[in-house]
């Protein structure tokens, strides 16, 4: 049994998330039920990222304190991942005590062990807002690949981490305006130290994707640059270093060590805190990040490199499972324009499933996805309605008018050994983490119970062969028992479904792959049948979208955005 750390980029609660930032968090979802079904032993954590400008102008538009909007939208953003049956361990905030605590005494290790300076550094200056401007809160033309919306920390285009004062014309993000250069002092985390060791631990590290890899190393190739840990904003946490009062963390610094506090916060909680050394300092434990390709640089540079210079002995990146981008409708979502779906919208649309399914089949595993409402009804019409839904119904429906519900005393069919050679296939590229093939290996199965009820016609065997129909129908059940504990990562509420209409024992999420082999014996009483789910119509989901953003279904937090 091996140990796995699974986690996720933390949202940023600014604002209500949309769908593509449901990509990463069901990614990680269903990895991390993957390996409990493998009987691996997992923890799984992320949290919301809470601190940092964009936190306090929201808040100021709203009138209120920044720790009065994140406790709002964290408690909001729980019920929509509970809603979405994101397993997590531990979803915690970088307000909590224990991520407070644990990012103060790791930097002020690192600042022991050499690896922080302080200098007066030219920084941009807001003179309309009257602030020095974080870089997010600055935008200009990318000094690399000429990208006119640049971020000061990062142009989303190339994925080249930058500073404020690389951008070519910057201006303020919040007013528009030119910025002037004033000098201020802050502290640094010495990344070019860290050179040699990166390149080792990239180099070595066979488990990182190609584009990590890559990615990372062109980005050494070209120089490292110290990075700036503290900034000027008044929200965040306290910055630790001697001389440095009044000064916070810089919110990427902070976030980036919350995969670890998160871990030790759970295990604190449990009352078991030597488990957190367990997990994280020994050699053995692979901890695997879900994450958009634009956070590459944070999980296979700056993350290694904190770890490397804390001299704790944390565990190293096992794998970055980093994906495209998710646009909708052929352009980017925009909270601005209102492009895009929001999740406490989806939610309201139709139930988790649904999404989940969706998602996961278009996850943007080796170039960016486009989410359209065609492409979204014809799916959910013609696989999981027409496909699944279609195969667990009729199966079912047949076993309790024919048989009394009961499953019949006979050997089961041949055709399993396909059956679990295509689940054993959906296994092998979850371990790959190609998630989208390995979902549609699962709804292979259903395919292949399809064609075989198709084939074997059941229904006229029961009249001519009763006993090659009772071997059709043991193997049917057999056949929907092995896709309830198979789907369950991706979809768990429709295992959930499955599992109560077969009446079988024990919990579905808990019940380990191994256990699809055991045949469903003859005598065994199914429950109640109902349809697992219905079809959709683009029309109708429009209208219910419109119906929604017009307040007709009860507010909602992203219609304030």
């Amino acid at each position: 049994m091996g140990r796995w750390i699974v986690t996720c980029a933390w949202p940023y609660i600014n604002a209500v998330p949309h769908l593509g930032t449901l990509v990463q968090l069901l990614s990680a979802d269903v990895y991390a039920r993957y390996l409990r079904k493998a009987g691996e032993e997992v923890v799984f954590v992320s949290g919301s990222d809470e601190h940092g400008t964009p936190i306090e102008v929201e808040a100021m538009k709203k009138g209120i304190s920044p720790k009065e909007l994140t406790d709002k939208m964290h408690n909001y953003f729980l019920k929509l991942i509970n809603e979405y049956g994101i397993s997590f361990d531990n979803y915690t905030r970088t307000e909590s005590s224990t991520h407070i605590s644990f990012v103060r005494e790791f930097y002020m290790k690192v600042y022991e062990n050499g690896y922080v300076f302080e200098r007066e550094s030219e920084q941009l200056f807001c003179q309309k807002d009257g602030i020095f401007l974080p870089d997010r809160f600055v935008e200009g033309k990318c000094p690399y690949c000429g990208y006119e919306r640049a971020k000061g920390d990062q142009c989303e285009m190339c994925g080249r981490l930058l500073n404020p004062t690389d951008l070519i014309d910057p201006r303020c993000a919040i007013c528009g305006e030119r910025p002037v250069i004033r000098s201020t002092k802050h502290w640094y985390f010495d990344l070019p130290k860290l050179e040699k060791e990166l390149v080792e631990y990239i180099n070595s590290t066979s488990s990182l994707p190609e584009n990590a890899r890559s990615m990372s190393l062109s980005m050494i190739r070209e120089g490292l640059k110290p990075r700036a840990l503290t900034r000027d904003n008044k929200w965040g946490i306290p910055s630790p270093f001697p001389g440095s009062e009044g000064k916070t963390i810089y919110v990427w610094m902070e976030a980036v060590l919350g995969y670890i506090s998160a871990t030790k916060e759970y295990f604190e909680r449990a009352g078991n805190s030597d488990e957190f050394n367990k997990f994280w300092k020994e050699k053995s434990t692979k901890s695997v990040y879900f994450i958009g390709k634009d956070n590459i640089p944070f999980h296979v540079i700056i993350l290694p490199a904190l770890i490397m210079a804390s001299k704790e002995g944390y565990v190293l990146p096992f794998n970055v499972s980093s994906t495209e981008f998710l646009n909708y409708e052929g352009d980017k979502f925009s909270k601005s324009r209102r492009w895009g779906v929001w999740l406490d919208e989806a939610i309201l649309l139709l139930e988790a499933d649904y999404w989940r399914y969706y998602l996961i089949a278009i996850r943007p595993e080796t170039r960016d996805s486009n989410f359209s409402w065609k492409d979204f009804v014809m799916k959910i019409n013609n696989e999981l309605n027409d496909i699944l839904g279609n195969f667990v119904h009729r199966a079912l429906i047949f076993l309790r008018d024919r048989y009394e519900s009961r499953v019949p005393e006979a050997p089961l069919d041949g055709i399993m050994e396909e059956v679990y050679k295509t689940a054993e296939r959906s296994l092998e590229e979850l371990s790959s983490f190609k998630l989208r093939d390995s979902l549609r290996s699962v709804m292979d199965i259903a395919r292949i119970g399809n064609k075989y009820l198709n084939e074997s016609e059941p229904w006229r065997k029961y009249k001519e062969n009763r006993k090659e129909a009772d071997i059709i129908m043991k193997t049917a059940i057999q056949i929907i028992k092995t896709i309830a504990i198979y789907i369950e990562p991706f979809m768990p509420f429709t295992a959930e479904k499955i599992w109560r209409m077969l009446n079988l024992e024990g919990d579905v999420h808990k019940v380990g792959y191994e256990n699809a082999f055991d045949e469903v014996l003859g005598g065994h009483r199914i429950s109640e049948v109902r349809p697992l789910f219905s079809k959709v119509k683009e029309e109708e989901l429009r209208e219910k979208l419109d119906a929604i953003r017009r307040g007709e279904f009860g507010p909602l937090m992203s219609l304030e955005q």
